[in-house]
């Protein structure tokens, strides 16, 4: 299973619908992260810098690790020793960042890189591939969404 790291808050900026701005941007992007890796059989350590203090600086979701880097610490100082953790295995990882240093030492770790411009168009593709179009229409809605419905449908009856 291919593995990919990400700078998070380098790649929100680059996603249309997530604005780093939005209190929820975090918890957007670790969704859309968990679709991206299920669809394409990835696994994915999304990193965050600016974490609150006695927030957890570990979670997962599916196939994401979720690292929070606290306060005075960065994301990208976090991306560079978790790649040198890695040894030998950081050639078989793809960084996800824009950012100049981060890419420079992703490479001289031998690690892969694509900007975060780039990979927000490859997940793009994903999301609009033919497979997963039908299976996003032939997907049965949620109990959220037929009582949504179901409310539109009796506000709509009132109104008439």
């Amino acid at each position: 299973m291919k593995k990919i790291v990400i700078d998070g808050h380098n790649l929100i900026p680059k996603v249309p619908g997530i604005h780093l701005a939005d209190p929820d941007d975090e918890n957007k992007l670790i969704q859309m992260i968990g679709e991206y890796c299920r669809l394409s059989r990835t696994r994915a350590d999304l990193f965050f810098d600016g974490a609150p203090a006695g927030s957890s600086p570990h979670s997962r979701l599916g196939l994401v690790s979720v690292h929070h880097v606290k306060q005075g610490g960065t994301a990208d100082d976090a991306i560079i020793r978790h790649l040198r953790r890695e040894g030998q295995n950081a050639r078989n990882i793809l960084v996800i960042s824009s950012d100049h240093r981060v890419q420079v030492e992703a490479k001289a770790l031998r690690a892969e890189t694509m900007t975060s411009e780039s990979f927000n168009r490859t997940m793009q593709q994903a999301f609009s591939s033919p497979a997963v179009v039908d299976a996003i229409r032939n997907k049965p809605p949620s109990e959220t969404e037929v009582e949504e419905m179901l409310k539109l449908m009796q506000e709509n009856r009132k109104k008439s």
